[in-house]
């Protein structure tokens, strides 16, 4: 992630090392090993794509069931994204474990690598997050145990889960919202001379759901249900290109109701809309039994390319929609490309392949806001800081990790958490116990958990030009007991905010505050950094032991929620 440091873009592949110590095991986990036999391959030797989802979708409903001590069912896989194929002769590793629950639900976390037995080579194949309900018992709605995490690692998943359940939750609701946006703003379909009409990459496709193709509770496995997805969206692919597409990834989706042994699945595919190169199928499954209506099961959407024999992305050829509902779909195909870059560009990317500020817009806000608090939450999870300094009660420490300095401050005041979070919140006000802010003024209230401010902070050399901020601030309330209030920060930019001749442009990678209630009359409040150069001037005297200006400014911090613990009813009703 962008805004999460050098930790951030190893920390999926650092996600399931296993710790030397046999007791900090997680009891979830749950490990697959498959070796690829040709039963399992397509005609090019590869692993089906549709039968390492099997497997995947296998495992991590193990991993749910030892956990929940009941059966689980598939709710909702995360976008997925195929890094490799594998070759016939290679071994398949999976390891799945369950990273939180929830009242109900768990996220399970599912790490799938490629082993080569004749060279000792391992490599990963991609990395999943999914959702698995656990099914009422006789006694009753399951009420899931908590997961009690054992290692830094988990730590992090644990907090993590929280925030990508919260983006899960929202995530049909934006999408619907920023389709219905950008296809209004895209006009008419493009026209392609020579184009393959998209009628002829239309699939239909029936199962019959037999016993083997369910679990002891006669409901249909959900991989086995994404592998005959995959299927047809395969043939839908091949018929536009003619020749063997590649699965490169798939977005998230949700399994809107149950299948059983006796259904009928119908399986639908067809190629929405084709771009220089790549492709995107639209794939759904709907089941019936006897004489009742269709039951929509799931909808996908796949991307494939065509790979040469360097491995190397072909041209594809260009699609003509089918009029009125192939047109619409053509042209949401077209702004959930943009939605998959930005996400990818948000999220995914390693630090140095983007600049600190990223572009605000509706599009983004959902990742960037994603991206925002777990970036702080990662700096939180972390235990190896070191206490650099002591003053009035308030600590300093700092974190040198992969050429990345962090600092955090940390301190107890005698103010409820809530009125803490609500006080803290509103950046506003900062500028009455921060000499660094100078001004403070909301640009934008996106919507109640995200605001974007620009904060103008003092030079710290004599006659020289002060520094702005454009500031994403991000808010999140507990989840449950075991989360803190979060106030997260970063920077970002705005086409109507340029920089400016009077003031440097300064960036935020990544700060905030987490706040935890220790009791209903005491607060532990923690604020983060990770420094920019923009950032340091302020705190560099600190860090070196020459200064304690840090001790001061947040003495103030204290002094002003003390002052003002009894203010709620004064605050804005869209701030409680």
């Amino acid at each position: 992630m962008t805004s999460e440091g050098k930790y951030a873009d190893t920390m999926q592949d650092l996600l399931f090392i296993e710790e030397n110590d046999e007791v900090d095991r997680n009891p979830t986990e749950v490990k697959m090993s498959q070796i690829v036999l040709p039963c399992h391959a397509n005609h090019c030797g590869e692993l089906s794509v549709g039968q390492l989802l099997k497997w995947m979708d296998s495992t991590a409903c193990l991993s749910a069931e030892r956990h929940a001590g009941c059966s689980c069912v598939t709710a909702s896989v995360d976008d997925i994204h195929f890094e490799h194929t594998i070759g016939v002769g290679k071994v398949v590793n999976i390891i799945a474990k369950v990273n939180r629950a929830f009242t109900s639900s768990m996220e399970v976390g599912i790490l799938v690598n490629c082993e080569d037995l004749y060279t000792d080579r391992q490599w990963k194949v991609c990395h999943a997050f999914a959702t698995f309900v656990a099914r009422r018992t006789e006694a009753g709605k399951v009420q899931l145990k908590q997961v009690l995490p054992h290692t830094q690692m988990e730590q992090m998943e644990y907090s993590l889960a929280a925030e990508r359940r919260r983006m899960r939750l929202i995530h049909a609701e934006i999408i619907t919202d920023l389709l219905n946006s950008s296809t209004a703003q895209l006009g008419e379909c493009q026209e392609y001379q020579d184009a393959v009409p998209a009628e002829r990459t239309r699939v239909e496709s029936v199962e019959l759901v037999l016993p083997p193709h369910a679990n002891h509770q006669v409901s249909t496995f959900g991989g086995q249900i994404m592998a005959w997805m995959e299927n047809v969206a395969t043939i839908a692919a091949s018929r536009l290109c003619h020749t063997h597409p590649t699965l490169r990834s798939i977005d998230m989706f949700h399994f809107r109701g149950p299948s059983h042994i006796g259904d009928r699945l119908v399986l639908k595919a067809i190629v929405n809309n084709s771009f220089k190169h790549s492709m995107e199928v639209g794939v759904c499954a709907e089941a019936y039994k006897g004489g009742e209506p269709l039951r929509h099961i799931n909808s996908a959407f796949m991307t494939f390319e065509v790979l040469d024999s360097d491995r190397k992305p072909c041209t594809l050829p260009r699609i003509r929609p089918e009029p009125v509902d192939g047109k619409r779909r053509y042209l949401e195909a077209v702004a959930r490309k943009k939605i998959r870059l930005d996400r990818k560009y948000i999220i995914s990317c390693k630090q140095t392949e983007v600049p600190v500020s990223v572009p605000w817009d509706p599009s983004n806000q959902m990742y960037l806001s994603y991206n925002n608090v777990s970036a702080l939450k990662l700096m939180d999870a972390r235990n190896n800081w070191v206490l650099t300094f002591e003053k009035n009660k308030v600590r300093l420490y700092t974190l040198e990790e992969n050429h990345m300095l962090c600092f955090k401050v940390e301190m107890h005041v005698s103010v409820p958490a809530e009125q803490t979070f609500h006080l803290l919140s509103d950046l506003s006000r900062r500028k009455e116990w921060d000499r660094h802010y100078e001004e403070c003024e909301v640009i934008n209230q996106a919507d109640e958990d995200d605001t974007l401010y620009r904060v103008v902070t003092p030079s710290v050399t004599k006659g020289g030009k002060g520094q702005d901020f454009i500031l994403l601030a991000s808010r999140r309330k507990p989840c449950d007991a075991r989360d803190p209030y979060l106030i997260a920060l970063r920077s970002v930019t705005l086409p109507t905010h340029p920089p400016t001749e009077d003031s440097t442009r300064g960036e935020v990678l990544s700060a905030g505050f987490t706040i935890w209630e220790e009791s209903s009359t005491v607060t532990k409040i923690t604020y983060y950094n990770q420094a920019t150069p923009g950032v340091l001037p302020y705190i560099s005297t600190d860090i070196a032991g020459l200064s304690s200006s840090f001790s001061s400014t947040f003495s103030a911090c204290s002094h002003f929620l003390e002052a003002n613990k009894d203010s709620l009813a004064a605050l804005p009703h869209s701030a409680r």
